[in-house]
């Protein structure tokens, strides 16, 4: 098994793309397929889509390493308390309902979305769009106080809305966490709580999602790109643990602003190279 040292830097770039922006509101597939018009693997067109999806899995391990201890809903530590944390379990009942809406339209559009969305054009726009919704969210929400503050605090009903929400994340550039954050938010979750909630929903959907690209490419891998996608999860997984301490770190203090304004601009700049470009 040989592989180019310049394809390791490729994919180890990829991954680091990939760990930084799953978890920031600004969209790590419509990066990852911006980053692609001028960082090519050289790999088949089959496997670059499955990849560019399969590598969120490296990203997810870091959430479950980080919020194990609230994510594993058994303990066998303490005697005097139940095997079950229902309260644990009761949260993973919220994020299946979060997960339905997803799951039903990808099912559906996927496909569809791969033939049309995927394009430069229709990933700026998104970038824009949510960009600028990010940025009159928050001064919305300035005037308004959370009521529901903490993730227990979520109830089933607003984890449904908050699913519904996600269903928007299906057009490329527009973020799963970016649009599960903002529809938190319109509806009254504190910036902490949504966050945390969007963490718990990326499991059960980036895992799924993996399973679905995978079955769809199939298991024949070649050595050369085997490698290719640990190296690649192995990156992001590392990279993300960084990077969702300083997010939960930052949103105690900060609100969503900046992301909103990096949207723009980079939405803006894609705009204008693929255009002048022709």
């Amino acid at each position: 098994m040989v592989i180019d040292f310049l394809e390791i830097l490729k994919v180890t770039f990829l991954g680091i793309i990939e760990g930084i922006t799953e978890w920031l509101p600004i969209s790590s597939t419509g990066h990852m397929l911006l980053v692609d018009e001028f960082v090519q693997l050289n790999v088949s067109d089959s496997f670059k889509e499955m990849f560019f999806v399969v590598i969120q899995l490296g990203a997810i391990l870091a959430v479950v390493i980080l919020f194990w201890r609230k994510m594993w809903p058994f303990q066998l530590k303490d005697k005097t308390q139940p095997v079950v944390k229902k309260q644990t379990l009761s949260l993973w009942l919220k994020v299946v309902i979060a997960c339905i809406p997803g799951a039903v339209v990808t099912l559906l559009f996927d496909n569809f979305i791969e033939a049309h969305l995927h394009t430069p054009i229709v990933i700026a726009s998104t970038l824009i769009f949510y960009g600028l919704a990010f940025i009159l969210v928050e001064s919305w929400n300035k005037m308004r106080t959370p009521r529901i503050k903490t993730l227990e605090d979520i109830d089933y009903k607003t984890a449904l809305f908050i699913g519904l929400f996600q269903i928007l994340s299906i057009i490329p550039g527009t973020s799963r966490s970016g649009a599960t954050i903002i529809g938190a938010l319109l509806i009254g979750v504190s910036r902490v709580a949504a966050a945390e909630f969007t963490f718990f929903l990326a499991v059960p959907v980036m895992f799924g999602l993996s399973g679905f690209k995978l079955l769809k490419f199939g298991f024949h891998f070649t050595p050369t790109e085997l490698l290719i996608l640990v190296i690649g999860m192995a990156v992001a997984f590392v990279v993300s643990l960084i990077v969702i301490k300083f997010l939960m770190g930052y949103i105690r203090k900060h609100d969503f602003k900046v992301f909103g304004v990096y949207r723009i601009l980079l939405g803006f700049a894609v705009l204008a190279y693929f255009l002048f470009r022709g």
